[in-house]
């Protein structure tokens, strides 16, 4: 008497199947709803980015396409980092039976990673991280770049480390399992929610880090030639 009976775990979409999920509510929205404002909210950033890094306002000079797409990244990388992966990172406890717009979101994710319904420790660790340190750092190296402040190249280096580092282990956990916790070969969930939209933090960042390392490494050139003209 007195004690309260656990939930009995209950049918759900996700991997490993004889996964137990006490507290899981299946998803009251379809996929497209979940799909359609992660990219919608994307796009329209890029876009206001794109104009922003545009404005001859900020420095009185027009940038190169390329690093106005490096901006309009780190400026996509604030929003997901932030608002998504912060998200998680408090709720990630409630999410399985959770009916709010961003916990569907991630429980639909899931379906290609159930480490996200599942509490998993590094990826909740991971994904803290992400979130507190990466979000904010991006939108600084945003503002850095519109304002051209002299640290701009050592944000993006930093940035770009923590995230290639942090995607590495991603993955690389996931293959010491087995990917136990995807559908294998599953052209959304596996191949397009875990690899391609995980990959894309492998990719942009390498390119990122070279870029800032070339650019570090010619400014370091530029003053020790400087210095070596003094002496």
């Amino acid at each position: 008497m007195g004690l309260e009976a656990e939930p009995l775990a209950v049918p759900h979409p996700y991997w490993p199947r004889d996964l137990e999920l006490r507290r899981y509510v299946p998803n009251d929205r379809p996929t497209w709803h979940s799909l359609s404002f992660l990219f919608s909210a994307s796009a329209a950033l890029l876009t206001l980015t794109w104009l922003a890094a545009g404005w001859r306002g900020w420095t009185g000079a027009p940038m190169r396409t390329g690093r106005r797409l490096a901006i309009c990244w780190f400026a996509i990388c604030g929003f997901i980092h932030g608002v998504i992966e912060g998200w998680f990172s408090l709720y990630h406890t409630e999410i399985p039976g959770d009916q709010c717009f961003l916990s569907q979101l991630w429980k639909e994710y899931a379906k290609g990673d159930s480490r996200y319904v599942i509490e998993d420790n590094f990826t909740v660790c991971m994904e803290t991280i992400t979130a507190w340190a990466w979000g904010p750092l991006s939108l600084w190296t945003v503002l850095a770049f519109l304002q051209r402040q002299p640290h701009r190249y050592v944000l993006q280096l930093v940035v770009s480390l923590g995230q290639l580092y942090g995607d590495v282990l991603y993955f690389y956990t996931e293959y010491r399992e087995g990917f136990a916790h995807s559908e294998m070969w599953h052209p959304l969930y596996f191949w397009f929610y875990f690899v391609f939209m995980n990959a894309l933090w492998i990719i942009i960042p390498s390119i990122l880090l070279l870029d800032a390392w070339g650019h570090l490494s010619a400014a370091q050139r530029a003053l020790d030639a400087v210095k070596a003209k003094k002496h």
